[in-house]
């Protein structure tokens, strides 16, 4: 398999007030950027940044102007930022990097969010024992499909680009990299899948209308949770010794249904803005995974022009998820394998990993992350550049 595309990955904040950005991404090779328009709360490492060195982006924002009639009579606003480099941090940083000679796509991140999770809490996902997680915008409530429609289309308003980017197009779990994360390794196993499974009064009435008993349901992950807990559920089992195929097929159905529907009304909205952008997509060939990377559904293929899967870790498992994410998409689709070079990943055995990757299916490379990264760092990404371009 050979690779036809190379993306790197930027924040605008990288590219604003550094006047050598442009010409290091020059000569790594690339030219082709994911520009984020909209992100997730980070405190980002800027260690080749000439006036910084650490950027706190403490909430997630549009890194465009919030127009008032962009929002009007929207329940669910987009928040804005004092510290993407300026007002129109995605826009103006875009244009250098156009003046440069590349290719922007616009990274947009749509339901990740704390601080709209905080001031919304009834559009958050919840799980069987009610405990909403506040970073996890449900994707399938109104509010938020509707939110997120007009953020994917005010972060390119104006804005000239290649394509986009899209992460996070579809529902959030129980993991997630918060501050001082104290959960890691709490429900091993299955339990993840478990505390992931969203229990809102909206997807108990979808379930309920699939002629599944609701909150039989409720109580068999109650039950499956307390098991793990107890250790009397080994980590190993899976969801069927959990729930019946019924309930599974319930559930499943309609959480892919939410992700239909909201990529729909994204798409619809970017389309309307740039009709001739590529669309990529963050996705997972596991049809219970949630996260950045949510689950495809059968019908996501065809709606984008690539799928982006996560290949961070430089293990067998994740050269799986890509071989079988192209299993998944066919051949009419491009695969994207989302490289890092930051730790844990040891900079001798990128190039080992990459090409796993690149086996198994992939025929584009994401890079992360230009910003982020160290000269040595910086240096082994131009060495994949090197070895596929």
């Amino acid at each position: 398999m050979t690779v036809d595309r190379i993306v790197a990955h930027a924040y605008p904040w990288d590219v604003l007030g550094d006047p050598h950005f442009v010409e290091r991404a020059r000569r790594l090779g690339v030219r082709e950027i994911s520009l984020a328009a909209t992100y997730h709360s980070t405190r980002a490492a800027t260690p080749l940044h000439p006036q910084h060195k650490v950027v706190d982006a403490h909430h997630a924002a549009l890194y465009r102007p919030v127009r008032p009639e962009g929002w009007a009579g929207h329940t669910i606003t987009a928040r804005t930022a004092d510290w993407g480099g300026a007002e129109d941090a995605f826009g103006q940083a875009a244009a250098v990097l156009r003046d440069g000679g590349f290719l922007v796509n616009a990274w947009i991140v749509l339901t990740h969010s704390t601080i709209l999770g905080h001031a919304h809490p009834d559009a958050t996902v919840v799980n069987c024992f009610g405990d909403a997680y506040r970073y996890a915008l449900a994707s399938g409530h109104p509010d938020i499909v509707r939110y997120c429609a007009t953020l994917a289309a005010e972060a390119i308003r104006g804005v000239e680009v290649h394509g986009v980017s899209v992460e996070a197009c579809g529902q959030l779990g129980f993991a997630h990299v918060g501050p001082h994360e104290k959960t890691d390794g709490a429900f091993p196993g299955i339990g993840d899948t478990l505390m992931s499974i969203s229990c809102t009064q909206r997807e108990l009435d979808a379930w309920s209308e699939r002629g599944i008993d609701s909150a039989k349901v409720m109580q068999k992950l109650r039950d499956g949770v307390d098991a793990l807990s107890a250790g009397t559920l080994p980590a190993g089992a899976a969801i069927t010794d959990v729930l019946d195929a019924d309930e599974i097929d319930a559930v499943v159905a309609v959480r892919h249904a939410d992700a239909d529907h909201l990529r729909a009304e994204v798409l619809a909205a970017v389309r309307e803005q740039a009709p001739s952008a590529r669309v990529t997509l963050h996705g997972h060939p596991d049809p219970w995974k949630t996260g950045p990377s949510p689950a495809l559904t059968a019908a996501a293929p065809a709606d984008v022009d690539a799928v982006l899967v996560s290949a961070w870790p430089g293990t067998a498992e994740t050269v799986a998820v890509v071989e079988a994410t192209r299993a998944a998409v066919g051949d009419g689709v491009d695969v994207g394998a989302y490289v890092s070079v930051l730790p844990p990943k040891k900079l001798d055995e990128v190039a080992a990993h990459v090409a796993a990757t690149v086996d198994a299916g992939a025929n584009e490379l994401h890079l992360y992350h230009l910003g982020l990264v160290n000269r040595p760092q910086l240096d082994a990404l131009g060495s994949i550049v090197t070895t596929y371009s």
